[in-house]
């Protein structure tokens, strides 16, 4: 089932998540609707935030990064198979000189800035059987995974921006909330008026 898309300006999107026990009920089946959900919407990401659930649960699919040219070779081989669901994620560390990517935001349709993170990241997640994983990822493999994160922690990517580049998208992001947007997917919106 296609879910709708909580918008900016949720308070949900703001919520630091809740661990989820092994007994979260539907979850199966909330994982099925929340790929779905992204897959519909032309995402490669989706957080469990961005369905109205303060729970640590996101899913990335970054194989159709895999096509792009500019990418190196190693890169493109790594983000083909980078297909996962993450529970319960945590970064243990980030390293290295952080580098500059266009990130969007299906929450934030329609507004893509320019992110600096940091390329190399440690984590610890479970996947959807609760196996425990520990692992490292670098480039976009790790900065999709860092975004979704964000999510998670109450965190979106238009918080990483400059004071002045905040007040450029600062309307838009006010319309978006008020469901002043036309996104080619279902979407929720915080402040909506009623009747318009």
């Amino acid at each position: 089932m296609i879910l709708p898309i909580v918008a900016y300006g949720d308070p949900v999107l703001r919520k630091v998540s809740l661990d989820i026990p092994e007994d979260y009920p539907d979850l199966e089946k909330l994982i099925i609707n929340m790929k779905e959900t992204m897959y519909n919407a032309s995402g490669v990401g989706l957080a469990a935030p961005q369905i109205g659930k303060a729970i640590r649960l996101f899913l990335i699919d970054a194989s159709p990064f895999a096509e792009d040219e500019e990418l190196s070779e190693k890169d493109r081989a790594v983000l083909k198979t980078f297909n996962r669901v993450f529970i319960n994620a945590q970064i243990i560390e980030e390293e290295g000189e952080e580098w500059v990517f266009n990130e969007g935001c299906l929450s934030i349709p329609d507004v893509r800035e320019d992110v600096s993170r940091q390329p190399i990241i440690k984590i610890e997640y479970q996947d959807e059987n609760f196996k425990k994983h520990t692992e490292s990822l670098e480039g976009l493999a790790a900065r999709v995974f860092q975004h979704e994160y964000d999510h998670i922690e109450g965190i979106l990517f238009t918080d990483k921006l400059s004071t002045l580049k905040k007040r450029i998208i600062k309307k838009k992001l006010e319309n978006i909330s008020k469901g002043k947007i036309a996104a080619d997917y279902r979407m929720r919106f915080p402040n909506l008026k009623k009747g318009k």
